[in-house]
């Protein structure tokens, strides 16, 4: 026979431990518990109490969507604890399958949750690093883009809050998503403010930064009440011009792009073209090729309607500058696989899109069009012109709109009144103190 096993013992004064399967059960309840309390609203002091930290209206409509999902969580982890409590008194297999089922309820809805805490999270902590600076002047562009807008419609409507939010992403092209729409990173809820995605790239140029327009015009287009309006109207006049079903309905189905193109160019001016022909002047195959069912314009195509609608504003020495330049790289459009009729087509398919957008009166705009809400004349160019030269010079720019120092910024490159790394940090150091 063996020997027998000794006693356990017990040191005096202390309590023999649990039993392994009632400590397991309450400390189930102590972790979904603690979870639970972790995913607490943001206050705006952890993220900084500078200027670029995020405002108080961003972070009020991420914790009203954090504290509503909390509070469903909160409810799951009383039901946690109460199952737990009830199969450590009485451990039976059915008491025991219920509690470890609402604990993987309660811990998967507590990763749904954290996911879109650690969203928040991140998107608010770039405002703690050297980016701050700059990502809190692309806000203030895009904040002067809203107010141009409102103040030049002669209608009014309800003020869009909170404004929209930069945030770098590296190794991603510009990109916006718009306020209201679900999206993947929370939980394909409703997005509660426009956020303008920026590449790295971008912001170390800020004579790039067209970008920005250009994605804040995509939220305005909704937000003006002008997203279905647009497409409508485009089709229609196109197929009226006889054009046909293929040419009309690709615009169509470039009309999102195309608005974003010409509004941006009418809140910036003549050097938000030049900022287009960075992105879209690549090698010839990817200029001139279409793509199909894509809601890009075809590059070549792209840039000329941007000319055509720099022409109108008054500006056509400029027009045929950049023209000259785009048709002396990309002399041959044929040699692509852009289909015969929007390219034969593309001339009077240019005007009436560019009328269309831009010069035609809307209801949603007080029966203003959007060449008039958002007035772009030689003198502002000239405001921006003489911005370039302070800009390089290190002066502070005076009055001149946010919105106008990426114009600036490319006039002072273009024309070597500074050096690059001057023109941008002077940029940002006058946007980021206004």
């Amino acid at each position: 026979m063996g020997a027998a096993r000794p006693a356990r013992r017990v040191l005096p004064g202390r309590p023999p431990p649990p039993p392994a399967l009632r400590s397991w059960l309450h400390t189930q309840s102590i972790n979904v518990t603690r979870h639970a309390a972790a995913l607490r609203p943001f206050t705006r002091a952890e993220f900084g109490t500078d200027a670029e930290s995020p405002t108080e209206g961003h972070i009020q409509a991420a914790n009203a969507l954090i504290v509503s999902l909390r509070a469903r969580l909160l409810q799951m982890t009383r039901r946690v604890d109460e199952a737990s409590r009830s199969a450590a008194a009485e451990p039976s297999t059915a008491r025991l399958h219920r509690a470890v089922a609402l604990k993987e309820q309660a811990h998967e809805r507590v990763q749904a949750i954290e996911r879109i805490w650690d969203f928040y999270f991140e998107l608010f902590g770039q405002r703690q690093t050297r980016f701050g600076e700059w990502l809190l002047s692309c806000d203030r562009i895009a904040l002067d883009c809203y107010q141009d807008a409102y103040m030049g419609i002669a209608v009014a409507k309800s003020i869009p809050a909170p404004p929209a939010f930069c945030y770098m992403k590296t190794g991603f092209s510009p990109a916006t998503f718009r306020r209201g729409i679900p999206l993947r990173q929370l939980g394909r809820l409703p997005n509660p403010f426009p956020l303008i995605q920026l590449p790295y790239h971008r912001m170390v140029n800020p004579w790039t930064l067209g970008a920005v327009l250009h994605e804040v015009s995509h939220n305005l287009q909704n937000d003006l009440g002008l997203a279905r309006v647009i497409p409508e109207t485009i089709g229609r006049e196109l197929l009226r011009a006889g054009t046909g079903q293929l040419v009309a309905s690709t615009w169509v189905r470039w009309n999102r792009e195309i608005f974003a193109d010409l509004c941006g160019l009418l809140l910036g001016g003549p050097a938000i073209v030049g900022s287009l022909m960075d992105v879209v002047g690549r090698g010839p195959r990817t200029t001139i090729t279409y793509a199909p069912g894509r809601p890009h314009p075809t590059p070549y195509l792209r840039t000329l309607i941007s000319i055509e609608l720099l022409r109108r504003m008054g500006f056509p020495e400029d027009a045929e500058r950049y023209r000259h330049a785009w048709t002396r790289v990309y002399p041959n459009p044929r040699a692509g696989t852009i289909p015969p009729p929007i390219l034969d087509r593309f001339p009077e398919a240019k005007r009436i899109v560019v009328e269309t957008i831009c010069n035609r009166r809307y209801p949603q705009l007080g029966n203003k069009s959007l060449a008039d809400v958002l007035r772009f004349r030689p003198k502002e160019q000239v405001l921006i012109e003489e911005a370039a030269r302070r800009l390089a010079a290190g002066i502070d720019p005076g009055v001149v709109p946010e919105r106008f120092f990426i114009g600036a910024a490319r006039i002072a490159l273009e024309r070597r009144y500074a050096r690059p790394n001057v023109i941008a940090e002077n940029f940002y150091k006058h946007l980021s103190r206004r």
